[in-house]
């Protein structure tokens, strides 16, 4: 399998899914270049998790490619960019780079676009969202969400749900579409035990 030189962009908390959109606000000024950088080659960033908030963190394996589909450069050398979710990506190694921003190397992940859900997994995890965006008092509008077809619908949740980086790494991670269901099941009935004194998920 053939491998790509990425330019990376690790934040804590956020993952792209392919086929999904991630809006960013870029004002640090390694992003900014590396913004630059993407914007005069193939527009495209890798976004992945670090393992750590401190600088220089190793990087977890798995992220996703994504691509800029919009952008808006602000007078300060700020910018405002949406990345459309193309391709996950498994990292081989980090390259010793000269750029401000860190380079890796890695391998592309086949996806499958076709897979579906059964009628009784579509409908157990609807009915399990349900439980959960109203145990957390998120307004959800459910027949929107019906129109989706699975595959949105689970990337979707797992790329917006507001569970910590592992369970959002794991999500990422998760080898299909009946696999990550199912962990979604899981985490929403894990983190969504509210605490009772804050309005707040929890783990305790």
């Amino acid at each position: 399998m053939t491998s790509s030189r990425l330019s990376i962009f690790p934040l804590s908390g956020a993952i792209l899914f392919p086929g999904l959109q991630l809006p960013l606000h870029i004002f640090e000024p390694r992003y900014r270049a590396l913004v630059s950088d993407a914007l005069a080659r193939d527009r495209k960033i890798a976004m992945i998790q670090p393992q750590a908030v401190a600088e220089g963190s190793p990087l977890f394996d798995i992220g996703c490619v994504g691509r800029i589909s919009d952008v808006e450069a602000l007078d300060d050398g700020r910018y405002n960019i949406i990345l459309e979710g193309e391709n996950r990506f498994r990292m081989l190694r980090e390259i010793d780079a000269a750029t401000p921003f860190r380079q890796i190397e890695a391998e592309m992940i086949d996806e499958d676009d076709d897979e579906v859900l059964s009628s009784a997994e579509r409908a157990s995890f609807e009915s399990e969202a349900r439980e959960f965006a109203d145990t957390q008092g998120y307004s959800v509008d459910w027949e929107s969400v019906a129109r989706l077809d699975d595959l949105s619908l689970i990337n979707g949740v797992s790329q917006i749900a507001p569970f910590d980086v592992a369970a959002k790494q794991a999500l990422l991670e998760a080898p299909d579409i009946r696999t990550r269901c199912e962990l979604l099941v899981q985490l929403m009935q894990f983190f969504g035990r509210r605490d009772g004194d804050e309005d707040r998920v929890t783990l305790q």
